[in-house]
Formats: C-alpha cells, sequence, structure tokens
C-alpha cells in the first residue's frame, strides 16, 4: 500500500484560528478555504510511499530533527500566491525565511477558483496584499499523510520529530 506523503510544521491553535479570521475578510472572493484544522507549513512534499519507504523517511528525519535546535517562525503577509503565477491561483500567509530550514515558509489560505475569479473585473477583484505580525516557536517536524476525500484533503500525523531543546 502507497500513502500521500509530506513532511510539514503543524500550527498552533491560536495561529490557526487567528489565520481563519482572514478567511472571512473576503467573502466575495471565489475560493476553496483551507480547513482551520489543516492550516500547516509544508516542508516537503514527498508524494507516494511504500511503508517500506516510509520508514525511511521517518528515521532520516528523526536524525535530522533531533539535530536542529527548536527555532521561530514569524508570518509576515497575506497575499495572493505564488507571485509568478497568472492569473493567480491561492491566497497564501507568507513568512519570513526560516534561517534554520533554508526556506521561505508559506501556508495556504485558500486556492482561488480560478474560472469564477476571471469573471470578476479585475478592478473589482479584492485586493489583498495584508501586513501582520504572528510568530510562534516550532518544537518539531511532522510527517504527514494526505487522504484526499471528496471533502477535501485530511491530513493524519504518522510521525512527530522532536527538535533539539
Amino acid at each position: 500500500m502507497q500513502r500521500r506523503v509530506f513532511i510539514a510544521i503543524n500550527l498552533p491553535e491560536r495561529i490557526k484560528n487567528k489565520l481563519a479570521e482572514y478567511q472571512l475578510k473576503w467573502p466575495e472572493l471565489p475560493c476553496r478555504w483551507t480547513k482551520k484544522e489543516n492550516l500547516h507549513i509544508t516542508l516537503e512534499f514527498l508524494g507516494y510511499l511504500t511503508d517500506e519507504e516510509l520508514m525511511e523517511v521517518c528515521q532520516k528525519t528523526d536524525k535530522m530533527a533531533s539535530e536542529k535546535e527548536a527555532f521561530s517562525v514569524r508570518l509576515n503577509k497575506v497575499c495572493y500566491g505564488p507571485a509568478d503565477k497568472k492569473p493567480v491561483k491561492m491566497v497564501w500567509v507568507m513568512g519570513e525565511k526560516i534561517k534554520e530550514l533554508g526556506i521561505n515558509p508559506h501556508i495556504t489560505l485558500g486556492r482561488i477558483k480560478t474560472w469564477q475569479f476571471r469573471q470578476i473585473e479585475s478592478e473589482e477583484r479584492p485586493e489583498i496584499n495584508e501586513d501582520i505580525d504572528l510568530s510562534f516557536e516550532v518544537n518539531s517536524i511532522e510527517i504527514m499523510e494526505s487522504n484526499l476525500k471528496r471533502g477535501g484533503p485530511e491530513y493524519t500525523i504518522l510521525q512527530s520529530c522532536l527538535l533539539k531543546n
């Protein structure tokens, strides 16, 4: 059996609650909003893995995490993304670069319904470019499974890898 797997940083409940409030700001936007419980930062999407490959990923990720110090993430902007795509595809929350991992984090708040978005005159489309200031401490990295369902994906934590304190 193969599993659809990715490595992620899960968000604290208070951050998820705050981000879910932003989803309410643009009710006119044709968008499929991410369920609050599914908000996360994807570090790497691994695709479909066998149980054997998954075991190897768990071991390597656990070892890597145990060698990294806990760190903080600062989220600083809500905007359309990705910036290089036209028409836009998503509403993102962007963060400052995580030096410890060498990535610029983003969180998908919602996926734009492209056909409906194109029907809105460009000057009538909501402007989404908002500075925010949210931060949280990261003490673990999770190996997650994504099950694609009719009502949207369901995520399950397969393993939580603790960072060095």
